[in-house]
């Protein structure tokens, strides 16, 4: 398939597609499909190896949101039967973090609900780090609070933050039906506040909310020119009690086109499977290893992932293996070109090309949809309803904020 050598070839180079070579993968139909992550899978391999960098969410508050999000379970109004506590204390985020760092998690990324963080709140965030670093001063740390003021990524960074999550979502053109309480062009605004304080800027995307072909690849282009060292994909979980409850567009098959596309615009960057693995790629989960390098363990913010151990053996029996501490994630000369941009000596940029994924608003997990559309387009909502699998979206009542062990 020329489509395919061509973007083999670039990303080989380290080189991205056109917009129209993009738009194309997300249009290949399922009898290419393993023909597509066969190429994406070569080009991840080039700047990635077999490697799989695993990453732990702790939610340090949960729900009582007052941004609007359509897509979030802890958003203003959500009727979503989700956890809702406010603010751990610092020992018992290092107990989570713990946790996850013992199942083999290289970063943990410690996320808070609410549109931005106070003064105050950087100072529980700074005490949270000094607790989990004294206890593992190896693991990576990726926060996720929302929109920065001025001074507040300096902090972080001072403190011993490695990156700053804050997902772009979807493209410019759209983010208005999506959110109203903020903008854009606030979500950009913080991402360079943390790139700005030598922050890894960590920013990626929602697939699944019923954007169109045109949308995703905006959004993906955008990241690349944003500069974003790691792209967290997470797919939407159409949570009850949110507005975007009935939206239900996604295959295992789109998922994987999705990711592919995402893998060739950014050939060098860290990819991240986020929310929404379990639910929507369910049984193909191993395939999108052969493009992303990078997953969460365990359960999400709001929502239950696979047991963690399925998770390494998945990694072990797909033939991939977990990233060790010592290892950089990203390839050198973009771990180079991400320190230049942030002003930094390296350390960080070197460190993650991870970063906190966190997800929608912190990450969630997801749903499944209805039968494949011909020609690659997206299934609608309406006459998917046949086919929701209603099964597979467990709210998580484990780990932080509950009295019970978290799944790691």
């Amino acid at each position: 398939m020329d489509l395919l050598d061509t973007l083999t070839a670039k990303g080989l180079r380290g080189e991205i597609p056109t917009r129209e070579e993009a738009l194309a993968v997300l249009a290949t139909t399922d009898d290419e499909l393993l023909d597509v992550v066969a190429a994406a899978g070569k080009v991840r391999r080039r700047w990635f190896g077999r490697r799989v960098k695993l990453n732990y969410l702790v939610n340090l508050k949960s729900g009582l949101c007052p941004e609007d999000c359509s897509y979030c379970s802890q958003r203003l109004g959500s009727k979503a039967e989700i956890l809702k506590y406010t603010w751990l204390k610092p020992d018992q985020a290092a107990d989570a973090a713990r946790a996850g760092v013992a199942g083999g998690a290289k970063r943990v990324c410690l996320v808070a609900s609410g549109r931005g963080p106070t003064d105050r709140d950087i100072d529980r965030v700074t005490d949270t780090m000094a607790a989990i670093k004294e206890a593992d001063p190896q693991v990576e740390i990726c926060v996720c609070l929302g929109l920065l003021s001025d001074n507040q990524a300096e902090r972080l960074k001072a403190a011993g933050a490695d990156a700053y999550n804050h997902n772009l979502n979807t493209s410019e053109g759209t983010y208005g039906d999506i959110t109203t309480t903020h903008t854009y062009a606030d979500r950009v605004d913080t991402v360079q506040k943390a790139h700005g304080a030598g922050l890894s800027a960590c920013s990626g995307l929602i697939a699944g909310m019923g954007e169109s072909d045109e949308d995703l690849v905006d959004v993906v282009f955008a990241l690349r020119e944003l500069g974003s060292d790691s792209v967290p994909v997470n797919f939407l979980i159409p949570f009850e009690g949110t507005p975007l409850a009935k939206e239900w567009n996604l295959t295992p098959q789109r998922c994987l086109r999705i990711l592919a596309m995402v893998r060739f615009v950014n050939p060098d960057t860290e990819v991240r499977i986020a929310g929404g693995r379990e639910v929507h790629l369910r049984s193909m989960q191993p395939l999108g290893l052969h493009i992303a390098n990078s997953i969460f363990l365990g359960d999400y913010l709001t929502s239950e992932g696979q047991a963690g151990q399925a998770d390494l053996d998945m990694i072990k029996d797909a033939g991939f293996e977990v990233e060790g501490a010592g290892e950089a994630t990203l390839p050198r000369h973009r771990a180079d070109v991400a320190a230049a941009a942030a002003g930094s000596c390296g350390t960080a940029a070197s460190a993650c090309g991870s970063g906190g994924g966190c997800g929608p608003c912190g990450g969630h997990a997801h749903t499944p949809e209805a039968e494949a559309a011909p020609a690659a387009q997206a299934p609608t909502a309406e006459g998917a309803a046949d086919e929701l699998r209603s099964d597979l979206v467990k709210v998580r009542r484990r780990g932080a904020g509950t009295e019970l062990a978290p799944n790691a």
